[in-house]
């Protein structure tokens, strides 16, 4: 199962928050409070946020964190990058090479690599911006829908990098609705 950690969830959740309230300081205690997240929880990850240099901090009374850049130039894969383990990868082999002892002879290796490389564009192509506006058309699928069938799109050359590929994908991933959150 493809399945990203709490802390890059709630990564994500705090840095859609603080995107919907653009250009103001926001403490730990104060978005621990509105998201209904424990405040060492929301520390800790505004810490490595920080250290990723996706949020920044000023000390003092009146002290809090503010993104660095807009939320459209901080993409989904940012946030996994910074809160993440490991590499992003869906296989060992994808995440890092010379890990697998099968990686030489491998014959499927490069459709992973392939299907890899789509999944990392995709959530490159997803902003914080478009987390806090989740009714607005996704940029996976604005422009890119196809009538090709699934069975084409997934044969051919360079099929898995093309956009056909990525709308597939996108038809896959659902539309967030607010009773869906787990947190």
């Amino acid at each position: 199962m493809l399945r990203i950690s709490k802390l890059t969830d709630y990564g994500t959740l705090i840095l859609a928050h603080m995107a919907g309230l653009p250009g103001r300081l926001h403490s730990a205690a104060e978005l621990a409070e509105a998201l209904g997240l424990g405040l060492p929880t929301v520390s800790k990850v505004l810490k490595t946020l920080g250290r990723h240099a996706l949020v920044s901090s000023q000390r003092g009374a009146h002290g809090g964190y503010v993104l660095t850049r807009a939320a459209e130039q901080i993409t989904v894969a940012d946030i996994i990058d910074a809160l993440e383990d490991q590499p992003f990868g869906l296989t060992e082999c994808s995440a890092s090479a010379g890990v697998c002892s099968m990686e030489s002879d491998c014959r499927i290796r490069d459709n992973w690599l392939r299907i890899n490389t789509v999944v990392r564009q995709a959530l490159q192509s997803v902003t914080v911006a478009d987390m806090v506006h989740p009714d607005a058309p996704s940029p996976l699928a604005r422009g890119l829908v196809s009538n090709e069938p699934a069975s084409h799109r997934m044969h051919g050359p360079a099929r898995l990098g093309s956009r056909a590929a990525a709308t597939s994908l996108a038809a896959c991933i659902p539309t967030p609705r607010a009773d869906d959150q787990e947190i």
